[in-house]
């Protein structure tokens, strides 16, 4: 078969993904990836045939949403012209990982796609929201990346669609240790807005990944990292506890390794409050502020005494296989 797989690229959680189907999907046949968007910071170590700008997100210094800057950034005439230009009729089955682009072309050329991955499990009503529903942000879960199938991935099977989540196998294969630090790692959050937090706690260890950092290097309790998946995984291997965003990608690994964690959403992004919503109601902490006390957030955090949930690793192999053999059903 020939396979286009869409990857957005508003973060790095769609491109770990891809890169971990990869070899499970060169099974069936040849796939051309198509990255849509301009702001992940991760090395792209899949073959990308086609680009796009696409739509993408950018943050604020500390902890919430830029939409000036997100805005100012979409060109609806471009969007337009990278969808009418894909030659999507070349290919046997279209995935599409929540891309816009793809998603229009879909409708421009009249040909049949699945969305896959995490915001398809969006499309049930049983998928934990916050108290507070928003409207813009359900509008944009059913028609942002709307397609004919959709086969959704999270924590837990909220429907008969959804599916646990990919870990990588660096991860399923690890044997955890603590080794004593603190692994965070907070796009959304200028060094600035947390560094007196870390540092106001001395008995603790942080490893920080940030992607303005290009050497690793420690000062006094941190440990500065660029962005980097090796190192990332090995951090979250060995530590005691991550804090970290409301993405799911990040947080399915740390609960699959049975790790601390305590997760600061992104203020005013939908997303990761439905994934704040779902975290709360298993058990694990979650912080929707970062205030002057965030270092007595942080140890009241780590004493107390939480039974962490455990979830399982996603079937690559039988959910793909699910996925090829209904996609014109």
């Amino acid at each position: 078969m020939k396979i286009f797989y869409a990857v957005q690229a508003t973060g790095n959680g769609h491109i770990s993904r891809a890169t971990q189907l990869f070899p499970y999907l060169q099974r069936y046949g040849e796939i051309d990836f198509f990255l849509s968007g301009s702001n992940a910071s991760l090395d792209v170590s899949i073959p990308i045939q086609f680009r796009s700008k696409g739509c993408s997100l950018f943050y604020s210094k500390c902890g919430g949403l830029d939409y000036w800057n997100i805005a100012k950034n979409i060109k609806p005439y471009q969007i337009y012209k990278d969808a009418n230009k894909l030659p999507l009729h070349k290919y046997d089955v279209i995935i599409n990982d929540f891309d816009a682009v793809t998603a229009l072309a879909c409708k421009l050329q009249k040909v049949h796609s699945v969305q896959f991955g995490h915001q398809a499990s969006f499309l049930s009503e049983h998928t934990p929201r916050p108290e507070n529903k928003s409207k813009m942000g359900e509008f944009i879960f059913k028609n942002y990346a709307s397609a004919p199938q959709n086969l959704g991935l999270h924590f837990e099977p909220y429907d008969t669609f959804i599916h646990p989540p990919i870990i990588k196998d660096e991860i399923a294969n690890a044997t955890p240790k603590n080794l004593g630090h603190i692994t965070v790692y907070l796009p959304s959050f200028d060094i600035n807005c947390l560094e007196k937090a870390f540092q106001s706690l001395p008995d603790l260890k942080f490893h920080w990944f940030l992607h303005t950092i290009k050497e690793i290097h420690t000062i006094g309790n941190i440990t500065y990292f660029p962005v980097n998946q090796k190192e990332f995984n090995k951090s979250l291997i060995d530590c005691e506890g991550i804090i970290t965003g409301g993405g799911f990608e990040t947080p399915s690994e740390a609960l699959f390794l049975g790790k601390k964690l305590l997760s600061i959403p992104i203020k005013e992004h939908y997303e990761q409050e439905c994934n704040a919503a779902a975290l709360k109601k298993m058990g694990v902490p979650v912080a929707y502020e970062v205030r002057d006390d965030f270092n007595q957030v942080i140890a009241n955090w780590l004493d107390r005494d939480i039974v962490y949930p455990k979830i399982t690793a996603n079937n690559v192999p039988a959910t793909l296989e699910y996925l090829f053999d209904t996609y014109n059903k």
